[in-house]
C-alpha cells in the first residue's frame, strides 16, 4: 500500500461526506442514486483488502483496524448492468492506546473497481485496478480517466471523516487526540 504521507491531505473539493450533514457536490455526470448503492459496496472491499497490510495489526494491544473512504471521480453503468467506478480512496489504519487514537499507516490513490448486481440486488466488486508506484503512474491516470476525472485524481482528502469513525469504533470521546503509532 503506499503511504498517505506522499499525498497532502485536506477538504477535497470533490465532495463532502453526506454523513456531515453538508452539502454534496460530486463531479459532473456522476448518478448520486448510484454512487449511494456502490459506494458502502467500495468501501468495504477497500478496508477488506487492507487488512493484514498495516504495522498497527502486528502490535499486541492496539486492536488496530482500517477504516477507508472513496469519493467518485466518474461513474457510469453499461448496458449490461456492470458499473464503472473511478474513485480516489483514502485508508488510514487506527488504533488506540492510553485514550488516544493512534495512526498506524494509511494510503491514498485513484482507482477504478467494476461492479455487478448481486443476486440480493445489491452490488458486488468484479475487479479493482489501482496504479503503478513510481514509473507508470502518469502514464495510467491518463490511460484510465477523462480528463475532468484525471484532474481531480490527485485531490487531496481529508482523513477528519475516518478519525471520526475510528473514535467511536473503539468507543473514545470526539475530541481524543491523534498521535502516531
Amino acid at each position: 500500500m503506499r503511504s498517505v504521507g506522499r499525498w497532502a491531505t485536506g477538504l477535497g473539493a470533490g465532495a463532502v461526506l453526506m454523513a456531515t450533514g453538508a452539502w454534496v457536490l460530486w463531479p459532473a455526470g456522476v448518478d448520486a442514486r448510484l454512487w449511494g448503492e456502490v459506494r458502502p459496496v467500495i468501501e468495504n472491499r477497500l478496508v477488506a483488502d487492507s487488512r493484514g497490510s498495516g504495522y498497527g495489526e502486528a502490535v499486541a494491544g492496539l486492536r488496530a483496524r482500517w477504516f477507508c473512504r472513496a469519493e467518485p471521480l466518474d461513474l457510469g453503468e453499461d448496458g449490461d448492468g456492470v458499473v464503472r467506478a473511478g474513485v480516489n480512496t483514502l485508508c488510514m489504519e487506527y488504533g488506540v492506546r492510553a485514550g488516544a487514537l493512534v495512526e498506524c499507516g494509511g494510503s491514498r490513490y485513484p482507482q477504478v473497481l467494476r461492479l455487478e448486481r448481486a443476486a440480493d440486488g445489491g452490488y458486488r466488486v468484479v475487479s479493482r485496478e489501482e496504479p503503478p508506484d513510481g514509473d507508470g503512474y502518469a502514464e495510467w491516470i491518463e490511460d484510465h480517466f477523462g480528463f475532468s476525472a484525471r484532474s481531480g485524481a490527485d485531490g487531496p482528502m481529508s482523513s477528519t471523516a475516518l478519525e471520526t469513525a475510528a473514535r467511536a469504533h473503539f468507543g473514545l470521546p470526539a475530541d481524543a487526540r491523534v498521535a502516531d503509532c
